[in-house]
């Protein structure tokens, strides 16, 4: 499954994992698009309170760049940089051209939304 992960005039795609934080995020996705506002973390990663808290299969995990995941049951991460933590895996950027540019530097707003 694929979703959409639009940072401010910029749009990726994002290919799914397949577990029941997932679930619980395409549940919250059918209602209409999910906006959050994500700040920046020691210069490699974006994270952003989802507002409701979704369920965790946490495994340590170095992430590269593209890689989101759920941190704490209620927080999105996106990452440009890497890290190595626990984390529960939810998909992946298809292409990251553009990808550190548009996360940039500071706050910006994310919207995450089902594809077609």
């Amino acid at each position: 499954m694929k979703m959409n992960v639009q940072v401010g005039a910029s749009t990726f795609t994002a290919t799914l994992e397949d577990n029941a934080a997932v679930d619980a995020l395409v549940e919250m996705m059918k209602n209409g698009p999910v906006t959050i506002q994500m700040s920046d973390y020691a210069g490699f990663e974006k994270v952003g309170d989802l507002g409701a808290s979704l369920p965790t299969s946490n495994s340590q995990t170095t992430t590269q760049a593209g890689d989101i995941v759920l941190y704490q049951g209620n927080q999105i991460v996106l990452f440009y940089g890497s890290n190595s933590w626990s984390y529960t895996r939810l998909g992946r950027i298809d292409n990251l051209t553009g990808w550190a540019e548009a996360l940039g530097d500071g706050n910006v707003s994310v919207t995450f939304s089902l594809e077609g």
